[in-house]
C-alpha cells in the first residue's frame, strides 16, 4: 500500500529518532541504570516511536498546509477557508500540479484583459479619427462660409454640398454605432420567414447598380439559376449583410472587374450564399482582424470610399444571431470571397 508522503517523512524520522533513542536507552540500561529492566526499554522505545510519528507526522503536514496556503494567498484573494486541508497535504506532486495550473489560467487571464484593453484603445483611437475627420471637415467649411465666402454663390453651393457629405459620413457612424451597440446589449430580434434569395440579391443588384457603375464593376450571378432557392432568415436583415458585402466587393474591386453572387448547397440543411471579387484582396496577416470594428486594412484608401469601418462587423453580429456562419478567403491581387450559410426552407 503506497503511503502518503508526509507519513514515509513523518515514519522515516520516527525511525532515526527511535534508533537514538535506542542508543541512548541502551547506554543508560549499561552504564547508568542496570537494574532498569529489558521489558521497561522495550516499553519506553515503542512508545517513542509512536509519540514522535504523530509530532512530526502533524509538524510537516502543518508546515506543508501552511505554506501552500501562503503561496495561494500570493497568487488571488482566494477564500483560503474553502481550501480543503485535505487536498493541500495528501500529495505534493499533486499541490504542484494544482499550483502550476492556477498559474497558468492567471497567465491566460491577464493576457485576456491585455488583449482587451489593446482593443479598447485601438477602438477609442479609430472612433475618435472617424468622427473627428468629416466634423473638422464640416467644421472647416462653415468657417469658411461665415468668412464671407458665402457670398459667392457657386462657393457656397460647393462648400454646403461638401459639408452635407461629412454629415451624411457623421451620420452613417452614428447609426451603425448605435445597431453594433443593439446588437452587443439587447441582441437582435429577428423576424423568421421564408423567402427566395435569387430574387433578394437581385433586388440588391437594382439597388447598388449606379454605385457599380461608378467603377465599371458589373454585378452578377455566377451561373443561371432556373428556379427560385427557399431559404429561411430575416429578409431586412440579410439583405443589410448583402449590401454591405456587395457594397464592400465594388470598393476595393477592380475597375471594370466583376462582383460575382453564388448560391450553393453546403450541407442537408444549408445552403453558402458566397460574394468574389477580383480586386486586390488581402494580405494574409491581415484577415484575422478584418471583422473588428473601424479595422482597415488600407486607411487612406477605406476613407477615401467612404463608409463607417463597421459594416463587417454588423454582417457578423447579423450572421451570428442566425445561429450560422461567417466565411472568409482572400488571395493578395487576386481577389477575395466572403461567404455566410442560410437555412434551407422545407
Amino acid at each position: 500500500m503506497k503511503l502518503k508522503k508526509t507519513y514515509t517523512y513523518a515514519l522515516v524520522s520516527s525511525l532515526y529518532s527511535t534508533l537514538l533513542a535506542v542508543i541512548i536507552a541502551a547506554l543508560s540500561y549499561y552504564f547508568i541504570t542496570p537494574s532498569f529492566g529489558s521489558f521497561s526499554v522495550l516499553i519506553f522505545v515503542i512508545l517513542f516511536f509512536v509519540l514522535s510519528f504523530f509530532i512530526i507526522q502533524y509538524r510537516a503536514e502543518h508546515f506543508i498546509y501552511r505554506k501552500i496556503k501562503n503561496i495561494y494567498k500570493e497568487f488571488s484573494n482566494i477564500d483560503t477557508d474553502e481550501f480543503q486541508r485535505k487536498s493541500v497535504t495528501t500529495d505534493i506532486e499533486s499541490l504542484s500540479q494544482s499550483v502550476q495550473k492556477f498559474v497558468e489560467g492567471k497567465e491566460l487571464e491577464i493576457q485576456t484583459l491585455t488583449e482587451i484593453d489593446s482593443f479598447r484603445r485601438d477602438f477609442l483611437g479609430n472612433l475618435a479619427h472617424e468622427l473627428k475627420t468629416p466634423l473638422f471637415m464640416v467644421q472647416g467649411y462653415v468657417l469658411t462660409l461665415i468668412e464671407g465666402a458665402a457670398n459667392d454663390k457657386e462657393i457656397r453651393t460647393k462648400y454646403l454640398n461638401r459639408a452635407n457629405k461629412g454629415v451624411e459620413r457623421l451620420v452613417a457612424v452614428i447609426k451603425d454605432l448605435d445597431m453594433i451597440a443593439k446588437l452587443e446589449t439587447d441582441g437582435l430580434h429577428l423576424n423568421i420567414e421564408i423567402f427566395n434569395i435569387l430574387e433578394l440579391v437581385q433586388n440588391v443588384f437594382d439597388l447598388l447598380e449606379m454605385k457599380a457603375k461608378k467603377r465599371n464593376i458589373t454585378l452578377l450571378f455566377d451561373r443561371i439559376y432556373e428556379v427560385p432557392i427557399f431559404v429561411k432568415g430575416d429578409v431586412e436583415k440579410i439583405e443589410q449583410v448583402l449590401i454591405n458585402l456587395i457594397v464592400n466587393s465594388i470598393k476595393y474591386g477592380k475597375p471594370n472587374g466583376t462582383s460575382i453572387v453564388s448560391i450553393d448547397p453546403y450541407n442537408d440543411q444549408k445552403f453558402q450564399l458566397k460574394v468574389t471579387d477580383n480586386g486586390e484582396g488581402i494580405k494574409e496577416e491581415y484577415l484575422p482582424r478584418l471583422f473588428e470594428r473601424f479595422y482597415r486594412v488600407d486607411q487612406s484608401r477605406s476613407r477615401e470610399q467612404g463608409g463607417s469601418g463597421l459594416g463587417l462587423s454588423i454582417v457578423k453580429h447579423i450572421i451570428e444571431a442566425h445561429n450560422e456562419i461567417i466565411l472568409m478567403k482572400s488571395e493578395f491581387r487576386k481577389g477575395s470571397e466572403f461567404s455566410f450559410t442560410l437555412e434551407k426552407a422545407t
